[in-house]
């Protein structure tokens, strides 16, 4: 009964996180370029009171054993990259990658990745997100400057007022071969760490790269009604394992009453 009570805990604990991770999803299902975390757990080491296989007096062996597990724990909560929808907006500064693929942004000389395409102009005419961290490569748009268009394939031109071309920048892509290995570090900025590999410049549309479209943005790809089922399930788990907790101290209490 006394593993028991250590086991439900574990439970306990597992679904606490469980929640946290949901909670931080349907908390972000409005936040532009957020992709979805996912929790998963393992089952702890068991105890094996009769080991499978093990020979009988008859010479026979013992078909199944038997083995109590001790409880569960986490081992990982990882982002899940799919493709959120599209919402128009008209900004023509406003993009969406279309399949695979990061912006890269510099802060203070560290590069970082990004799916939130929702960009601004700085004083000097580059293209920065909303926390002023210029978009990669780097491009000042001519004072002159009308209007932008940016090609599927990346081809970002600047316009003047009689819609002529000014000045073009190629617009590169990153991608990693495993973005589930990027370490999240808020402001939808990502780091590349050994397990998601280096990153990978390509143009847009080539070698697998998404395509860019430009007066739209990417919402999260957050399932409302997904979420708000596994909040159930993850109540009713933890409902559960604490009935556990309960159950196992009211046979202790009723051993200790025994010697009364």
């Amino acid at each position: 009964m006394i593993r028991a009570l250590f086991t439900s805990t574990t439970g306990m604990n597992a679904q606490e996180l469980q929640l946290n991770v949901i909670s931080n999803n349907l908390a972000n299902v409005n936040t532009g370029g957020f992709k979805k975390s996912q929790t998963q757990f393992e089952d702890l080491f068991y105890h094996s009171v009769r080991a499978v296989g093990a020979e009988t007096v008859d010479g026979g062996l013992v078909p199944t054993g038997i083995q109590v597990g001790m409880g569960v724990r986490p081992t990982a909560v990882y982002k899940i990259f799919t493709q959120g929808d599209f919402s128009q907006t008209g900004n023509e500064l406003d993009w969406a990658i279309e399949g695979r693929g990061f912006f890269q942004i510099v802060r203070d000389g560290v590069e970082y990745y990004t799916r939130a395409g929702a960009f601004k102009l700085d004083q000097d005419g580059f293209l920065v997100t909303s926390n002023g961290d210029r978009l990669q490569p780097e491009f000042s748009l001519p004072a002159d400057t009308v209007s932008v268009q940016v090609d599927s394939n990346g081809l970002l031109s600047a316009l003047d007022a009689a819609q002529q071309t000014i000045a073009t920048v190629q617009v590169t892509l990153h991608d990693f071969i495993n973005p589930a290995g990027l370490k999240a570090v808020g402001n939808n900025l990502f780091l590349p760490t050994e397990a998601s590999g280096a990153p990978r410049e390509e143009n847009p549309g080539a070698n697998g790269m998404g395509t860019i479209a430009q007066g739209v943005l990417e919402t999260s790809n957050v399932n409302v009604t997904e979420e708000m089922v596994n909040l159930i399930i993850t109540q009713r788990a933890f409902e559960s394992n604490s009935k556990g907790v309960t159950t196992a101290d009211q046979l202790l209490e009723i051993s200790n009453n025994l010697v009364r």
